[in-house]
């Protein structure tokens, strides 16, 4: 499963927390958690990931690890694909 998750930084991002948050999703992928791309972005979110994972659980995991540094919006998304199948 993929998910497209939303991030606002809690604090000021410092070289420290940015090297904390990268051993937490190299961590991560130990457990399955892929993160396909991750982008800083302007406006009202900080930063854009999508990762895929076995599960939610997995996702959510990783997340609360993550939650001194962080906020997040967790969209879980499929492809447009089987989504047009689900609508015949």
């Amino acid at each position: 499963m993929k998910a497209v998750i939303l991030i606002k930084f809690r604090k000021k991002p410092t070289k420290e927390m940015i090297a904390q948050n990268i051993k937490m999703l190299e961590a991560g992928e130990k457990e399955g958690v892929k993160n396909l791309s991750l982008h800083w972005t302007l406006g009202r979110y900080d930063a854009v990931a999508v990762t895929e994972a076995p599960n939610e659980k997995a996702i959510m995991k990783q997340l609360i690890k993550m939650s001194d540094n962080i906020t997040t919006e967790t969209l879980i998304a499929i492809p447009a694909e089987e989504a047009r199948k689900l609508a015949e």
